[in-house]
């Protein structure tokens, strides 16, 4: 009888072909009828429980993934009292021993981003349109893909008959209202995780389509509603001004207190920190690779003044201060408004109160809960004119700084960026907050955190015109196999040198 025996690397030419034909005959339809359905996060959707769009979701998924026939793969959804549900699957390993671990640990979540306005007339939200490589719709690339992509990716580490670790997959609901669900279930399915020695998140961004990224960094936020009172009703402008201090001008000297307008520094010092040296290094090698695209690649207005043409500058033309500037540095925005009326209904009233939505982006090693404190100190303490002044905050979230990577997962990560798109690892932060990425490190410290994503130029996630842009897909699916592949590779050696 003859046995057949394995090779040990993923074949990569056959990977990409098999995975892109997979994406081309499978996945792109399973995901446009995941787009179509309006499965909103909880934070935007308080009847979710009701409605069924998240369960449905789920099952489509579960069942999806079932009818693949994939030797050993298990899947559940489970559901704790008064929380989202999730989707677990599990695939018993090989016999080889993972590098640092047994597990290898899948996450992404299929809750969605509310609709927003500003689509392009032939596009909308629940409305998925494949054109021209990219597949627009919400969720597509936020983050309703990673699901398929890594059963894709297992299915063909085992066409391939490879050795692998054990897989394990937690595909929550609730990842866009803050992850809240997660812990719980993490604590409840730990047991049947094992020793998780490596995470893949597939929710993380790309700094262009023609190379592998990997996520170095995460920034923090505080955020929160800070409404300045000076009367109990509105008055005729014309009657009060000049006596009646205005609400608007009392909130612009509490943001100075907290910005300089003239340059967008965040002022207070607990708000900042040092760039390690090894980031920084990664930091200029990425602007080597991006260039301008580190800060043009924004959709500027531009516009005509008297014939000559003009575009927004933006706050630099450093490519290396462009990066540092949205990963590792503090920034205000101000969101969201209330007490102001709409332009068509303005009337000349001097209002009575002003309430801004403030998000300050924090660096990754910031500490979110002090600066959350320090800001609701810095906005409410000796208030011009005694007006009344409330801060109240919507929380606060830590930012994450990537643990350093062993040999063998730095390589697996080069090695599948050269196999499929001819150039080597790229390392990017990421300047907005992913809350769960914090919660997987400290569960599972050990572990090598593989953060990744197809959040590219123009994806435009939680925007208009969200897009998965699907050539980067199919080439990102492959990387993930090879990346399992090697996982089980650098066991075995490690475990013939011990």
């Amino acid at each position: 009888m003859n046995t057949r025996t394995p090779s040990q690397q993923l074949h990569t030419g056959q990977a990409l072909a098999h995975i892109s034909a997979q994406w081309d005959q499978q996945l792109i339809a399973e995901l446009s009828r995941y787009i179509s359905i309006p499965a909103k996060s909880p934070l935007f959707e308080p009847d979710w429980e009701k409605l069924g769009f998240i369960d449905t979701v789920l099952r489509n998924a579960a069942d999806w993934a079932t009818a693949q026939q994939i030797p050993g793969l298990r899947l559940e959804i489970v559901r704790l009292p008064g929380r989202t549900p999730v989707l677990f699957f599990e695939v018993d390993g090989t016999a080889e021993r993972a590098a640092a671990g047994t597990t290898a640990l899948m996450y992404g979540h299929m809750d969605k981003q509310p609709e927003f306005d500003g689509w392009r007339s032939d596009l909308g939200p629940w409305t998925p349109k494949y054109e021209d490589g990219k597949l627009y719709g919400r969720g597509s690339a936020d983050d309703g893909y990673a699901f398929y992509a890594g059963i894709a990716a297992i299915q063909e580490v085992k066409r391939q008959n490879l050795p692998h670790p054990r897989i394990v997959g937690l595909i929550e609901t609730c990842e866009e209202s803050g992850s809240a669900d997660l812990l719980p279930y993490i604590d409840v399915l730990r047991p049947r995780m094992g020793n998780v020695g490596l995470v893949m998140c597939l929710d993380s961004g790309a700094g262009n389509y023609d190379q592998f990224w990997l996520t170095s960094s995460l920034r923090g936020m505080t955020s929160g509603t800070l409404k300045v009172e000076v009367l109990t009703e509105g008055v005729h402008s014309g009657d009060a001004s000049g006596v009646v201090p205005s609400s608007f001008r009392i909130l612009r000297q509490l943001l100075d207190r907290l910005e300089d307008s003239k340059t967008g520094r965040v002022l207070p010092k607990p708000f900042h920190c040092e760039v390690p040296p090894d980031r920084m290094a990664q930091i200029r090698a990425t602007a080597d690779i991006l260039g301008k695209d580190a800060y043009a690649r924004f959709p500027w207005v531009h516009y005509e003044c008297d014939g000559t043409p003009y575009a927004v500058l933006p706050a630099t033309t450093d490519p290396v201060q462009a990066l540092i500037g949205r990963t590792w540095a503090p920034t205000l925005s101000v969101t969201g408004a209330d007490g102001l009326p709409p332009l068509h209904s303005a009337g000349n009233v001097l209002r009575p109160f002003t309430a801004l939505k403030l998000s300050v982006r924090l660096p990754p090693l910031a500490n979110a809960a002090v600066c959350a404190q320090e800001l609701k100190t810095l906005l409410e303490n000796d208030a011009p004119y005694q007006a009344r002044v409330t801060f109240t905050t919507d929380g606060a979230a830590d930012g994450w700084n990537a643990p350093a990577s062993a040999p063998w997962f730095q390589h697996a990560l080069d090695t599948a960026s050269h196999a499929y798109f001819g150039a080597p690892c790229g390392y990017i932060g990421q300047g907005g907050s992913i809350p769960l990425i914090n919660l997987l490190s400290q569960n599972f410290p050990h572990a090598q955190m593989m953060v990744c994503g197809v959040l590219g130029p123009n994806s435009n996630a939680h925007g208009p015109n969200e897009c998965l842009h699907v050539p980067y897909a199919k080439k990102l699916t492959a990387s993930v196999a090879a990346v399992i592949a090697a996982m089980a590779q650098a066991g075995r050696h490690e475990a013939a040198a011990n």
